[in-house]
């Protein structure tokens, strides 16, 4: 059997590198394997850049943001026992931290212009467990966060901070729109904060709105004295975040509710998910054009070799075997073109990413460049797929070639 696959191998291949009389077969051949190599290339690249959309997306928001939050379900004056619901949601399983956090709405006026952005309360150290930002500030240090002597220090984004004209060691002014309640209405209170550090977190949603202070100095800001209105969780397995949001909100109800990550950034993810699949469907087309020059490639061969194929079943060849000789030549064909795609997408997937081919406005996706993430596991699917459509483009001209009549093929030669 091993003899026999080896001889059907052995014709196969010899037949796609000969020399051929009909040159267009040969371009048909040429031009079959481009196709594989094009479609393969082609959803490896796409697959590559969904990836590293989706994954970098994920790792910026969630790196700002948090697994699970608990916050109430008819904003009013804040969590008053945040304390105590605090010490109960660290208990919650999969829960590897707790903070509460405090946001509001201001504007925010430094050296150059004015701009409004969102001040976030945060208790310094819970923080630190919850997210990476501001353990890698680009400017500055936590310790201006802290509370002491002077003035009380704020942590800017990066766009934020180029926005104001401002840097680390400048004055800020901050303006809480709700103001100060006196019997004449709201009262406008401005506060001032020095940049104690400035954030980059690749995100430009965050970096060009986001300002950090201690919770206390922001509770005075925002004028919600000793309340918070979210409290954050951060997870051991952020996959669990739907179940853990689910308990979080048995266990404080009917005052609060909880939410998670893919629930917040649901029309983002089903967006990102939709597109793969698209992706994978019209690029998928291009290896249907690749199954066609197969199939065109084999029929006119198999026309071109009736008197070969006479002969060797005149010699005692099987039909099984003409056969598989055909087959072999699609699967050949297959797999040379799924090679050359599959080196050359993760070749220019690997320069794309590391030299930063493609810039994008960061206003509009939120990225400063297109991200480039293959897996490796991609490219076995990829390539058993395209294998497997030229192997199906095989069964026809390969049936056909069982059929041919050894005495009508040689009678007149």
């Amino acid at each position: 059997m091993a003899f026999a696959s080896g001889f059907e191998f052995f014709v196969a291949r010899r037949y796609l590198k000969a020399k051929r009389k009909q040159a267009v077969i040969s371009l048909i051949t040429v031009i079959s394997i481009v196709g594989v190599a094009a479609g393969v290339m082609a959803l490896v690249i796409a697959l590559a850049v969904n990836n590293g959309f989706r994954n970098t997306l994920q790792r910026n928001l969630l790196g700002a943001s948090a697994h699970v939050t608990i916050l109430e379900k008819e904003p009013l004056y804040g969590i008053q026992d945040w304390r105590q619901i605090l010490e109960r949601a660290r208990g919650l399983k999969h829960v590897a931290g707790a903070a509460p956090v405090l946001y509001g709405n201001v504007m925010i006026s430094g050296p150059g212009r004015s701009t409004g952005g969102v001040l976030k309360g945060v208790d310094v150290q819970s923080e630190l467990q919850m997210s990476g930002i501001l353990r890698h500030l680009k400017e500055g240090s936590l310790e201006g966060l802290k509370a002491g002597e002077g003035l009380p220090g704020v942590i800017l984004g990066s766009k934020l901070a180029q926005a104001i004209g401002a840097q680390a060691g400048s004055v800020v002014t901050i303006i809480s729109p709700q103001g100060e309640l006196t019997p004449f209405g709201p009262k406008l209170t401005p506060f001032r904060f020095r940049v104690a550090g400035i954030f980059e977190s690749g995100f430009f949603d965050l970096d060009s709105s986001w300002i950090y202070a201690a919770l206390p100095m922001a509770q005075n800001a925002l004028f919600l004295s000793g309340v918070v209105n979210a409290i954050e969780l951060k997870l051991d397995d952020l996959y669990a975040a739907p179940e853990v949001a689910k308990a979080a909100e048995q266990m404080f109800q009917p005052k609060l509710a909880a939410t998670h990550w893919q629930e917040q950034n649901r029309q983002l993810l089903n967006a990102l998910r939709m597109e793969r699949v698209v992706t994978v469907i019209t690029i998928g087309l291009i290896q249907l054009v690749a199954a066609l020059n197969i199939l065109i490639t084999l029929v006119m061969m198999v026309m071109e070799k009736q008197k070969d194929i006479a002969i060797l079943v005149s010699m005692g060849a099987r039909r099984e075997q003409i056969r598989r000789i055909f087959m072999f030549q699609g699967v050949i064909i297959g797999v040379v073109g799924a090679a050359i795609g599959l080196a050359a997408g993760y070749a220019l997937c690997y320069f794309a990413d590391h030299y930063r081919w493609i810039r994008l406005d960061e206003e509009v996706y939120s990225l400063a460049f297109v991200p480039f993430e293959p897996r490796w596991l991609d490219g076995i699917w990829i390539a058993g797929a395209a294998v497997l459509v030229s192997f199906l483009a095989t069964i026809h001209p390969a049936r056909a070639a069982t059929r041919i009549a050894p005495v009508e093929a040689l009678r007149y030669e």
